[in-house]
Formats: C-alpha cells, structure tokens, sequence
C-alpha cells in the first residue's frame, strides 16, 4: 500500500502538492497579511515555518467564525 503522503517513487503526493499550493496562496491573501499585522502574537511566529503560521492563522479564523 502506498503512503498518502510520498510515493514508492519518491515524489510528492497530489494531496501534499495541493496543500502546498494552498499554502502559498493563503500566505499571499490580503486576509493572512492583515492577520500577521493585527496580531501582536504573531509577530514572534516570523521565525517558524510557512506551514505553522498558517495553520495558526487558519485556527484563528476558524475560531472567529464559531462564535
């Protein structure tokens, strides 16, 4: 059985590409731009990687429209 995230080949899943790419675009979104700015927290989270921030950004969205 193949892993859902690599290949036998080695190369990156469809899935692993689509969240790539849907990375990039949320990091490039005016949204995730103002978020990074209106959130004083989010200014030490410069340091970590793409993917942290933007699941940090996703959860807080999320959370907002919960309420």
């Amino acid at each position: 059985m193949k892993s859902t995230t690599v290949s036998e080949s080695n190369h990156i899943s469809p899935d692993s590409q689509v969240w790539d790419n849907l990375k990039e675009a949320i990091a490039a979104s005016s949204g995730f731009k103002r978020w990074q700015m209106e959130h004083p927290a989010a200014h030490h989270l410069q340091d970590r990687s793409l993917e942290h921030r933007v699941r940090r950004y996703l959860r807080d969205t999320l959370e907002t429209l919960a309420y």
